[in-house]
């Protein structure tokens, strides 16, 4: 017996030694990055921007798997159960992390247990559009013209649980109006439709309407972050346009295996903060319209978490689920 306790404790001390001297080494071989869309995205393009400043840094490729499927389930679902040795990670964005625990009844991962997050990368607010036609020139407007046609009036999604179609929901019960849903298999559909006023209104991304926006087609009336967005200064908040407090942000982020060693999520927050700081990467990621973020793995996991909690009561509100 005391033998057996002797050689527990020693591989104790082992284990406790071994952990900084493993992340003082890491990283010594490729990282796999997954995205868990099809190539071609705006995830896809944080991970490749984001990856290619950190692979620099660190002396160590950083291999870029697409694993799209499932509404994002495969690759999330690959990167929970993966090794928790900081050679797998995952790009993890609001769908999975924060919309899919919402609608879904059941997953094959926690978003919350199976994963270590280590620093949200950017994010970026949706943007209420309207055909440049519609009547409505301002937020306030658009409710009015709402509230006096109830139930006649229709916004477009990227599908049933997406996350512009729980953003519309929340907007609709803050505003206390009633609108029909249409969901679409894109952005660009449903987008398309608005500009030939097939639709009333969508909250889109900001790379999908801003082009529309600028050529006449689509007239924005507000963003749903708590500030205005770089990408649109001119363009007011949900907030400010009567609505305070309402905040409503799309994400991307890295998050690890849950169990890899805390020396490693803290060597890749700073290296990937580090990369998000760089003047030629941050001006990438604008370019996409996304806005860099790179705070702590302790408040990103908050935010996750507050994330889950607002989704959830807004799915729940709406009775929106997927089975």
């Amino acid at each position: 017996m005391k033998t057996m306790m002797r050689r527990a404790a020693c591989a104790l001390v082992l284990a406790a030694v071994a952990a900084p001297v493993f992340a003082q080494d890491y990283p010594t071989k490729p990282i796999k990055l997954v995205v868990p869309y099809a190539p071609g995205g705006g995830a896809d393009s944080v991970a490749r921007i984001v990856a290619k400043k950190v692979s620099e840094n660190i002396g160590q490729a950083i291999v870029i798997e697409n694993k799209g499927g499932a509404g994002s389930i495969v690759g999330t679902d690959l990167v929970a159960k993966a090794e928790p040795d900081g050679y797998t990670l995952l790009l993890g964005q609001s769908g999975p992390i924060s919309i899919n625990p919402a609608v879904y009844k059941s997953l094959p991962y926690d978003p919350v247990k199976d994963f270590a997050p280590v620093t949200m990368t950017t994010a970026y607010p949706y943007v209420l559009v309207v055909n440049s036609e519609s009547p409505a020139k301002t937020l306030q407007e658009f409710v009015a013209l709402a509230k006096s046609k109830p139930g006649t009036m229709n916004y477009g999604s990227t599908g049933v649980g997406a996350a512009n179609h729980l953003v519309a929901e929340l907007f609709a019960s803050k505003a206390g109006l009633k609108m029909t849903h249409v969901p679409y298999r894109g952005t660009a559909l449903a987008v398309g439709d608005l500009v030939a006023g097939t639709l009333n209104v969508v909250f889109g991304d900001p790379i999908s309407v801003l082009p529309h926006i600028k050529s006449g087609k689509l007239r924005a009336l507000a963003v749903t972050s708590l500030e205005r967005s770089p990408v649109a200064p001119e363009v007011p908040t949900v907030a400010e346009s009567g609505y305070p407090g309402f905040e409503a942000l799309a994400w991307h982020g890295i998050l690890a295996p849950a169990k890899t060693p805390p020396a490693v999520v803290k060597k890749l927050n700073a290296e990937i903060v580090k990369a998000l700081a760089d003047p030629a990467t941050k001006a990438l990621l604008v370019n996409q319209a996304m806005q860099t973020v790179g705070n702590s793995p302790e408040a990103f996991a908050a935010f996750i978490q507050k994330d889950i909690a607002t989704w959830k009561a807004v799915a729940a509100a709406a009775n929106v689920t997927v089975e």
